[in-house]
């Protein structure tokens, strides 16, 4: 017996201490660069301003990836231009991180639907449109609707961090978490043929829940996959270019699949 004892602590003593977690330490830091495709449910759109004030019931819309080349995604004054993911990551804690993000998504109305609509319209050239509370959208005098220079979600999360496999020069992390952030949409408006909204503004809140698996490759080098879906409500966005009044008001839900890269390091 204590031959064997003896024995495996010999062994012990041999293998030395196990290999460092790249993504678990207090101190840690990740900074990230990636891309996403989004999906978004459909949602009822309220616009109100002066001589209207009506909903589009149940509107469809999609994202709007950008055809992969290195000029679209790659080319150094144009690489915000795509659907992007950007992350600061630091762990607060051996195996909590604090995140700051910003979800640079596109949300395109598809123009070729027909919804329900509700409420009053004074101009009668666009009333008479309306045709048995119905609306053809593809008529893009009456409205284009996007928010195509980002559905910019810009939270903070918090993430718990596991190491799944840990070996000398290649590591599995999985993390999950959630966030609360602001909306801060460059929403592109055209409504009743008035000359085109485009501009940033706050126009309210999104939250979510988030996991990542992270195959990290030299202790550094780290390429993540990110699932994340959630709430957005936007009580403010901005439909015409002067400083009227005039708004619409939506909420949805969301969800992303992220992919990109990224570099670890110890910062204490």
């Amino acid at each position: 017996m204590i031959s064997g004892l003896l024995a495996f602590a010999t062994v012990l003593a041999q293998k030395g201490p196990a290999a460092p977690e790249p993504m678990a330490r207090k101190g840690q830091m990740l900074v990230f660069w990636g891309w996403n495709r989004a999906a978004f449910s459909n949602s009822d759109i309220r616009f109100k301003g002066d001589g209207y004030d009506f909903t589009l019931q149940n509107v469809v819309v999609h994202d709007r990836p950008s055809d992969f080349s290195y000029h679209n995604y790659f080319q150094p004054d144009r690489v915000t231009i795509p659907q992007t993911n950007q992350r600061v990551v630091y762990f607060v804690t051996d195996k909590v991180a604090f995140v700051v993000g910003v979800d640079h998504m596109k949300y395109v109305m598809d123009q070729k639907q027909t919804v329900n609509f509700n409420g009053t319209i004074s101009d009668p050239e666009y009333a008479a449109k309306v045709v048995a509370g119905k609306i053809n959208l593809e008529d893009e005098s009456f409205l284009t609707f996007e928010h195509t220079d980002g559905l910019n979600y810009i939270n903070l999360g918090l993430e718990q961090h596991k190491n799944i496999y840990n070996r000398n020069k290649f590591d599995i992390v999985w993390s999950y978490g959630a966030g609360v952030g602001a909306m801060f949409p460059k929403s592109n408006v055209k409504l009743f043929g008035h000359e085109r909204s485009d501009r940033f503004h706050i126009a309210g809140f999104g939250l979510d829940a988030r996991t990542s698996v992270n195959f990290v490759f030299w202790k550094h080098i780290v390429a993540r996959v990110e699932a994340k879906g959630g709430y957005i409500n936007m009580p403010d966005i901005k439909t015409t270019k002067n400083n009227r009044p005039d708004k619409a008001m939506q909420d949805f839900v969301f969800g992303q699949l992220n992919f990109g890269i990224g570099y670890t390091f110890n910062t204490i």
